[in-house]
């Protein structure tokens, strides 16, 4: 007789745009389920980043276990795949003492890291990137597109001519590797996460309100502080071009502001448009992840809680837990 395969474990994700209450609903989950939260947000990651990030505060953190919240300095990048190793061994601990990990957060390239696996190209080449970045300076990212279709026909084809950061990469692999990157894809493949039965669960709240919400949320983080957290952060690393949490949305407007390119009424206005657009491109990503149950509203919403109650004790079920 074999002996019977131990069943796959619930993994619960939490996704959405910025602002949705993915962070209340995860808590809510986590009181209910004995749940423990594992956060996927590229910039939450650092320490002393706080304001900017809506980092849950102590109080919340104290409602239930956080993870992968302030694990490095600023100037110690940790890439998608450093995020996908961390976070793939924090969701097994945690279900192999029992309890539910609940994935939460908006960075879809980093999520899809940790659920599917990334292609596992060359090393990253600094020097390289940094020539490709000057000619987009120069030319623009069409002028990359053409470099790129002339390397890797098929690749061009899957990457907009506007998308700077994925054709830098392209092209870097297929100069590192001196192969398509488009045939090392179908070599390598990914590797995805396996033993977890995974229950994404999304918030999509009407856009005017979730709008309405994002505009308050960055007026709300210059009074509380943004600035002041931004100046001693650029005096701290100044100089370090590696720093790139720098770059990230509020924070960059904020130092804007303190060199003295905008007015504070402007930075926060910046902020608050760069928010929505974010929550575009946050919502654009996540439509396409598999399998999605999507709820229309905020993480806070109490029916929406209750929703995703429902979602997680069917899926105990479904998943033999």
């Amino acid at each position: 007789m074999h002996a019977a395969q131990p069943a796959d474990s619930l993994l619960v994700v939490i996704l959405g745009p910025t602002a949705s209450g993915k962070s209340a609903l995860a808590i809510s989950l986590a009181q209910t389920f004995r749940g423990e939260i594992v956060s996927c947000d590229s910039v939450a990651l650092y320490r002393h980043f706080e304001i900017g990030t809506a980092k849950p505060a102590g109080k919340q953190r104290a409602l239930a276990p956080h993870h992968l919240l302030d694990i490095a300095e600023p100037d110690q990048p940790i890439t998608a795949g450093e995020y996908a190793r961390q976070a793939r061994a924090v969701v097994r601990d945690i279900a192999a003492r029992g309890k539910l990990p609940i994935v939460v957060g908006g960075t879809g390239l980093y999520l899809r890291a940790l659920l599917e696996g990334l292609f596992p190209g060359p090393q990253r080449s600094e020097e390289l990137r940094t020539r490709l970045r000057e000619r987009v300076a120069e030319r623009g990212s069409v002028h990359l597109h053409r470099i790129l279709a002339r390397l890797d026909p098929a690749a061009a084809v899957k990457i907009h001519a506007n998308d700077a950061p994925k054709l830098i990469r392209a092209i870097e692999v297929c100069m590192a590797s001196r192969e398509p990157m488009s045939e090392l894809w179908q070599q390598r493949g990914r590797d995805p996460l396996t033993g977890f039965c995974v229950l994404r669960i999304g918030l999509n709240p009407p856009r005017k309100h979730l709008y309405a919400r994002i505009n308050q949320r960055a007026q709300q983080m210059f009074e509380s502080g943004l600035i002041d957290e931004t100046r001693a952060l650029l005096e701290r690393y100044s100089g370090q071009k590696n720093v790139t949490a720098l770059d990230s949305l509020g924070y960059k407007q904020a130092a804007h502001f303190l060199r003295g390119e905008l007015t504070r009424e402007q930075a926060v206005a910046a902020a608050q448009q760069g928010q929505r657009n974010y929550a575009k491109r946050q919502m654009t990503w996540f439509r396409r992840e598999p399998d999605v149950a999507w709820l229309e509203g905020f993480g806070d919403d109490a029916p929406i809680a209750a929703n995703a109650t429902e979602l997680v004790s069917t899926n105990y079920d479904r998943c033999g837990n």
